[in-house]
């Protein structure tokens, strides 16, 4: 039966994992986000999330977004490839539906399943 929890496996931790991701990654991006993604030898993706107080200034909103985004991360975990993935806000987003968040999010994944496999085949 596939699990689709969102474990301690499946995010990205310390500081050295994130700057891992930061040095040499590929990009794809939608209006509202951007996701760095780096290959890493695990057998499953993991998620950083990074939403600056600068781009949503209320405790409240960041945290209605991280859990927008892990939740759909949990969700499509499964179709993804084994990638470290760091999502990034683009702007305020605050005042953006969660439904909105979602569409965005899922176009994301997709993306990034089509830039990893050219990844690939030029390798």
């Amino acid at each position: 039966m596939v699990s689709y929890t969102f474990s301690r496996e499946l995010r990205l931790l310390t500081p050295r994992e994130f700057n891992n991701v930061f040095q040499e990654p590929f990009r794809v991006s939608s209006p509202l986000f951007t996701i760095l993604c780096k290959p890493n030898q695990r057998p499953a993706p993991r998620l950083g999330l990074t939403i600056a107080k600068k781009r949503v200034k209320l405790a409240t909103q960041r945290n209605r977004i991280k859990r927008c985004c892990r939740n759909s991360f949990r969700l499509h975990q499964h179709g993804l490839p084994p990638v470290d993935l760091v999502l990034l806000v683009k702007g305020d987003i605050s005042t953006t539906p969660n439904a909105e968040l979602h569409k965005q999010l899922e176009k994301l994944w997709s993306k990034i399943k089509r830039q990893y496999l050219a990844l690939q085949q030029s390798c």
